[in-house]
């Protein structure tokens, strides 16, 4: 069995943002030389997620603008005494940090119109991570 791990980096611009990773997962999937098995997408971050859905802007936004009322930034929530982020932290436990898609005849299986987006609550930020890790044979 193959394990092949790769890292992307990118920035945010905005507090909310989703961003298309698409492209880097599917190189991660070619040059990890798996033919069939499992592609795992992670964020290791605390205030941000990995959804998979369409690439369509008005969509993107009308997500953005759920997300924002499911979480209420400007709600008075606890943690803001410390950081002013539990709105991310609260979104990123109930979206999750990761997703696994399957990997069929060395290629990543989505729909038709799934794209892979970090979710970012608590930007902008520098630098996010997104580990890939493709297993399979």
């Amino acid at each position: 069995m193959k394990t092949y791990f790769h890292e992307i980096t990118l920035s945010t611009r905005n507090r909310f943002e989703l961003v298309d990773i698409t492209y880097e997962v599917e190189e991660a999937v070619r040059k990890s030389g798996v033919r069939n098995g499992l592609c795992l997408v992670f964020a290791p971050h605390a205030t941000a997620a990995i959804v998979a859905n369409e690439h369509e802007a008005g969509l993107m936004e009308d997500i953005l603008t759920r997300i924002r009322e499911f979480v209420q930034p400007e709600r008075r929530w606890r943690h803001n005494i410390i950081d002013d982020n539990a709105h991310a932290h609260i979104g990123s436990a109930l979206f999750g940090a990761e997703r696994v898609f399957p990997v069929r005849d060395g290629r990543l299986v989505r729909g038709t119109w799934q794209n892979i987006f970090l979710v970012e609550m608590d930007g902008p930020r520098s630098r996010r991570r997104v580990v890939v890790e493709v297993i399979g044979e």
